[in-house]
């Protein structure tokens, strides 16, 4: 499964980001390393709670994962803190699948893994 639906939780889909959203990637080091979206705030969902000064600016926040699941976590623990957050469904594999722009860190195309 791809995609992961959230009842409750503001959700939508690659195709469907504005131009300007403020995206946040919760992915772990590696996956952020093997390919991400270019103007995204990396910070690991693993890493957050100790980190939620670094969450950008946006109204929403847009959260990414690979393929929903964290990223939806995310989105409800950030709506439920104060922030206005947006799970993107499907994640990084629909933005892949979309052909959006992805950047690796390091040698060879940027991917998802």
């Amino acid at each position: 499964m791809d995609g992961v639906s959230n009842p409750g939780i503001p959700e939508v889909g690659v195709a469907d980001l504005p131009a300007d959203a403020v995206l946040l990637d919760v992915r772990e080091n590696d996956e952020w390393a093997a390919g991400h979206a270019p103007d995204a705030t990396h910070l690991p969902m693993t890493t957050l709670t100790d980190r939620l000064d670094e969450v950008p600016d946006g109204s929403p926040v847009y959260v990414i994962c690979r393929s929903g699941g964290r990223s939806a976590r995310v989105a409800a623990f950030l709506n439920s803190s104060g922030w206005e957050a947006v799970n993107v469904a499907g994640g990084m594999l629909h933005w892949a699948r979309a052909g959006r722009p992805m950047v690796a860190e390091g040698r060879g195309p940027a991917t998802v893994i």
